[in-house]
């Protein structure tokens, strides 16, 4: 078992991320780490993998673990043999082999003379055969790094595999291959990962929160049942809540006016009998003090309410209350042929892109998802349907359309802008600044949030702005093209994307390896490239 205890890590500027977490993983456990972007789910894979120093507590010492990490740039001066952990042992066996029959060379290979034949039937197994050992990760494409980390774990066996974020990179055939090397893997494992399909193959979900660590029995799906039950039983609550308040207040009203109705007979009555004016006076502060007593005991207990309401409206999801407003006519003509395109094919470096010409047709109201290996040319497919890229061979026939295209680092935004201004700069529908900002913090940007830059944003945020400046144009887009737009978010976001583009009415094309994604999207038909 490895067990971490009272978990405490301070950043550098001295911000606290969490402090005091408690949880044990038992042998042979896989469990899923999920939680928000910020609350440090890639910071404690580090602290338990002995990549940074906790700030206090207890961490795993016992067993062998490896890590998988989400960034791979800081080992691009590394070789595949480095990473794999055989360097050292394949240098020997390699001067062994030229001749050079030192002794030392004899002992760092230990007689592991299959130690060339072990690392290259792992690399092949992942699909990179055309990988040298003694290559450096610098000339490797992304989804190629993760591959040469995930053969070094299936050849270390350890017992604790940390990996983060690891399909993040991957084509369907590299994703299928994870999930069976995690299904293969006899050891402990802890994930961080948005990938939904690959979630529901770990048997617990660890949720790290602001609030601390808590750990659900079952696979995502089973999680995410547990969380929209509470999270409906919290909407119960607030309506019932809110009926109360009003109930409270009707009741306040009803008493008073019962209060000074009562006031104004005894008053009349007092008259009538001849009170003297000095006894009417005490009668009149007495009537007064009363009232004023009745009104602090509502006030009390009104705020009371009021204060419970805020708290169970702040512990909804956030994006719970988000509201797109996408135009019902962005689907103006259902089957009108939007892109016609008849024998396409791109020229790159002595080479057709595609081995055979391209010829395709997008209708209005259609949602497509265009597929294929790492280096098909989705992409360059996308520009040239949007008239980026001018095609060598074949006719590309546009009718006339509003295309709206979003990539997976939303490029459509400025960095040098302010979250505001931004906003402002897209505002062709003539929304007034109070419309612009009530806009923003629909999409969850508070008013600290508008001054800050677009550069600075988080993945999931870059998304959220993207979402509310497409809320700020005059006509909703009839087309709209999503370039691999979940590979940089957390599953909150994720849901905030989908709930949008379900919302959206009009045409879709979407360029995306997640499979959950497209089934919640319901795609009406596949493009493989």
């Amino acid at each position: 078992m490895f067990v971490i205890q009272n978990l405490t890590y301070i950043h550098p500027d001295k911000e606290t991320l969490f402090s005091n977490l408690s949880f044990s993983l038992s042998k042979f456990q896989k469990a899923a780490l999920i939680g928000n972007n910020g609350t440090g789910k890639s910071t404690l894979l580090q602290l338990i993998a002995g990549k940074l120093p906790p700030s206090s507590g207890e961490v795993p010492t016992n067993g062998t673990i490896f890590f998988v990490p989400q960034l791979y740039g800081q080992f691009d001066s590394q070789t595949v043999a480095e990473v794999l952990g055989v360097s050292e042992k394949l240098n020997a066996y390699y001067a062994i082999l030229s001749g050079k029959d030192d002794l030392t060379n004899f002992t760092i290979l230990d007689d592991d003379w299959e130690v060339e034949e072990r690392c290259l039937r792992a690399l092949t197994h992942w699909g990179l055969t055309n990988v040298a050992l003694t290559g450096f990760l610098s000339n490797l494409s992304g989804g190629e790094k993760v591959k040469v980390f995930l053969a070094a774990a299936w050849l270390s066996r350890p017992e604790l595999l940390l990996m983060d974020e690891p399909s993040n990179h991957l084509d369907a055939i590299g994703k299928e291959l994870l999930y069976r090397f995690i299904g293969e893997m006899n050891c402990t494992m802890l994930i961080v990962s948005h990938d939904r399909q690959l979630l529901n193959l770990f048997d617990s979900m660890v949720e790290l929160s602001k609030a601390g660590i808590t750990t659900f029995n079952g696979n995502y799906d089973h999680y995410k049942e547990q969380k929209e039950s509470a999270h409906l039983a919290l909407l119960n609550k607030i309506a019932g809540q809110e009926k109360e308040i009003r109930k409270a207040k009707d009741k306040e009203r009803d008493t008073l006016e019962r209060q000074q109705r009562a006031d104004a007979r005894g008053k009349k009555k007092q008259e009538k009998a001849g009170v003297a004016r000095i006894m009417m006076n005490t009668l009149r502060n007495n009537a007064e003090n009363s009232t004023s007593k009745l009104r602090s005991v509502h006030t009390e207990r009104m705020e009371g309410l009021q204060q419970e309401l805020t708290e169970m409206r702040t512990a909804r999801p956030a994006g719970s209350t988000m509201r797109f407003g996408f135009a019902e006519n962005a689907l103006k003509h259902p089957g009108k042929a939007l892109i016609e395109i008849t024998e396409l094919n791109l020229h790159i470096e002595d080479r057709d892109l595609w081995t055979a010409p391209l010829t395709f047709r997008l209708n209005m109201g259609e949602r497509v998802a265009i597929q294929g290996a790492n280096g098909s040319g989705k992409t360059t497919f996308a520009q040239m349907i949007l008239g980026n890229f001018v095609a060598t061979s074949g006719k590309i026939q546009r009718y006339p359309h509003n295309p709206f295209y979003i990539d997976q680092d939303y490029n459509l935004l400025d960095n040098r802008l302010s979250v505001y201004e931004q906003a402002q700069m897209v505002n062709d529908g003539a929304f007034l600044e109070h419309e612009v900002k009530t806009k923003l913090d629909q999409f969850l940007f508070s008013a600290e949030c508008w001054s800050k830059q677009c550069g600075m944003l988080s993945g999931g945020e870059r998304m959220r702005l993207a979402l509310c400046c497409l809320t700020l144009h005059k006509a909703t887009p009839d087309l709209l093209i999503l370039d691999e737009p979940t590979n940089n978010l957390d599953i909150q976001n994720i849901e905030i994307l989908t709930r949008a583009m379900q919302e959206y009415t009009g045409t879709l094309l979407v360029i995306t390896h997640d499979q959950h994604f497209l089934r919640a999207l319901h795609i009406t038909r596949v493009v493989t490239l």
